[in-house]
């Protein structure tokens, strides 16, 4: 692990090689779990605001979702999500060509809002975590859905979080992301990446 500022960042985020491959996995992270994505606070209000301009892209089963719970939900730790369709999927998801993907992010590809997705959905498979101690880590979430992106990240050979730079960028900024590169250069001087 190492610390930058007030975030804890697991080393996995610069050994481990990842690479979506939705012609494997077809979207499976959207469907899959127990949850819904995490939300930041300040994304409600964008949800809510955005609500005409990505509502048009969802399913019926995904609109009546989000008209019955509303844009997010608390889930059983009392975490924000996005609220889901009959426990499964994300209320946002759409389907096309066989691969699952992002009603809202769909939206924002063709000029319609500003908001691409939610932030956490952007980092995935970084997951963020509030710790104990206020601080935030962030850890690679593993699981077998996306063992066809292991492989092709290998393939390319970029550690995971240069694979995401854009949405840490979104997410924390440049400085931050500069930071991480500075550190894994420090790691790889030191023997330990």
């Amino acid at each position: 692990m190492i610390q930058i500022d007030d975030k804890i960042i697991s080393l996995d985020l610069f050994t481990a090689r990842f690479r979506c491959d939705l012609g494997a996995c077809r979207g499976e992270c959207c469907v899959e779990g127990n949850a819904g994505a995490p939300l930041d606070e300040e994304e409600i209000a964008l949800l809510e605001n955005e609500w005409n301009h990505y509502a048009p892209y969802m399913t019926p089963e995904g609109r009546k979702s989000v008209e019955e719970q509303g844009v997010a939900v608390l889930d059983e730790e009392g975490d924000l999500t996005t609220p889901l369709v009959d426990g499964a999927e994300c209320a946002y998801t759409i389907r096309e060509n066989g691969v699952t993907w992002c009603a809202i992010e769909k939206a924002w590809s063709e000029g319609k809002t500003p908001f691409r997705k939610p932030v956490s959905c952007h980092l995935y498979p970084i997951r963020l975590v509030r710790l104990s101690n206020g601080m935030t880590g962030l850890q690679y979430h593993r699981w077998d859905i996306c063992r066809a992106a292991e492989v092709l990240g290998a393939a390319h050979g970029e550690p995971l979080y240069k694979t995401l730079r854009e949405p840490i960028v979104r997410r924390f900024g440049t400085d931050f992301y500069n930071e991480m590169e500075a550190c894994e250069t420090e790691l790889r001087k030191m023997g330990e990446l």
